[in-house]
């Protein structure tokens, strides 16, 4: 009886951490909400303002390891909520750790689609290790606007 209700216990352990660990990191569903919201704030306060919060860490647009990104249609950075140092530059020929020109092909994609999903690695702002992302964009105008989603 002792063995049975020592393994029920380590279940419901199990299955609370495992729930808390879910809950650490964001969904698709709240990926692409972020999106919108950030497009809506665009629209409704103006490219600077929106850029400044979309990059300012402790913002509105920074939640757990979702953050919102913005690149011209050149592969030129914007805004990075989890990177300032990104800001500015020129990002079209950088690749992922599989040599994955990752700017590039979401570019070529956003020419071809108003919005869609982008799968590639990227280093996770919470654990600073790379791990396989899959990245929400939408086009808008001349600006490419996403958040992306760490596949554990």
């Amino acid at each position: 009886m002792k063995r049975i209700l020592a393994a029920l216990v380590a279940g419901c352990v199990l299955a609370v951490a495992g729930a808390a660990a879910a809950a650490e990191a964001g969904s698709k569903d709240e990926a692409v909400a972020l999106v919108k919201k950030a497009i809506g704030f665009m629209q409704a306060n103006g490219a600077d303002k929106a850029y400044a919060e979309f990059s300012n860490p402790k913002g509105q647009f920074v939640d757990r390891d979702l953050y919102v990104v913005i690149y011209d249609m050149n592969g030129k950075c914007l805004a990075h909520g989890a990177n300032v140092k990104m800001i500015g530059r020129d990002l079209m020929d950088n690749k992922d750790v599989d040599g994955k020109e990752f700017v590039k092909e979401r570019v070529e994609m956003m020419k071809k689609q108003p919005s869609g999903w982008q799968d590639y690695k990227f280093r996770n702002p919470t654990s600073n290790q790379v791990e396989p992302k899959s990245m929400y964009v939408e086009r808008v105008n001349d600006v490419i606007v996403g958040c992306g989603i760490y596949k554990k």
